[in-house]
């Protein structure tokens, strides 16, 4: 096994993952244009084991109540797989497996495996979080940074979606679901239908994020680049919409992001 960083290829399309830096991926290139802001903790990191910010950093587990360390104070936030080590359990000519085991400060053992899977059109992300004892809430999703501005116009951000969780003053969904408000945003949209949102660089590449999952968090608000960050929860989820991880139902999440030039 090795944390050295992969590179797969397919057509004109080249993305990197690096497993010794949270299991990124680290750059994502078509026809030779970087599409992700680049940097050490940029590109597009897996959010797991949970996703956005929880509340004071505690959740309920069970008959208990956890805190996680407030990485982001007065929160906790992103999980931190992000800033673990993985392994690379395998790799082929176009897509490759890394792991990441649980540990402290979190309180359950469990593995999560992410799969990247490169086309020449392409590039399907794949989560798992499985348990060794207990079950446990958990959330998995990504977070891209991509450019704003590829040398043209800057991007598009195009979605239909049913909802837009409110923010209150300290960032996290109030509870109430408001009609979706023009951007700028730093917010979660509900897509029952699973996230569906487009990237447009107009007359240089669109690009389409998906996912079955009905959670996107969008955030516009940063000069350099924007996110569309699909997820199996909204933010503060393990408190408010908790997934279980248990030993006979892992928590599965998928993204397909698919471009093609104008």
């Amino acid at each position: 096994m090795t944390t050295q960083e992969t590179t797969l290829t397919a057509g004109d399309a080249e993305v990197t993952v690096a497993p010794g830096n949270g299991c990124r991926v680290s750059s994502l290139r078509i026809a030779g244009t970087e599409l992700l802001r680049q940097g050490g903790k940029y590109g597009c990191f897996p959010m797991v084991p949970w996703c956005g910010r929880i509340r004071d950093g505690r959740f309920r587990d069970g008959g208990q109540e956890r805190q996680m360390p407030l990485n982001s104070p007065p929160h906790a936030i992103h999980g931190f797989a992000r800033d673990a080590e993985w392994r690379t359990a395998r790799t082929g000519p176009a897509e490759a497996v890394f792991t990441y085991d649980l540990t402290d400060p979190w309180p359950h053992t469990g593995r999560v495996t992410q799969i990247v899977a490169l086309t020449e059109d392409s590039l399907t992300l794949t989560l798992g979080v499985e348990t060794y004892g207990d079950s446990f809430p958990a959330q998995a999703g990504w977070h891209p940074w991509f450019h704003r501005n590829l040398g043209g116009e800057d991007v598009r951000i195009a979605f239909d979606a049913a909802w837009q969780e409110e923010r209150g003053d300290d960032h996290l969904p109030t509870g109430r679901r408001i009609d979706p408000k023009p951007g700028p945003w730093d917010d979660c949209f509900g897509m029952p239908d699973g996230t569906d949102v487009t990237l447009t660089w107009p007359g240089q590449l669109e690009l389409n994020v998906k996912s079955r999952e009905p959670w996107v968090v969008v955030y516009d608000e940063q000069e350099a680049a924007v996110c569309v960050e699909p997820q199996t929860g909204p933010p503060n989820g393990l408190n408010t919409l908790p997934r279980l991880v248990t030993p006979v139902e892992p928590l599965e999440a998928s993204t397909t992001w698919t471009w093609r030039h104008p």
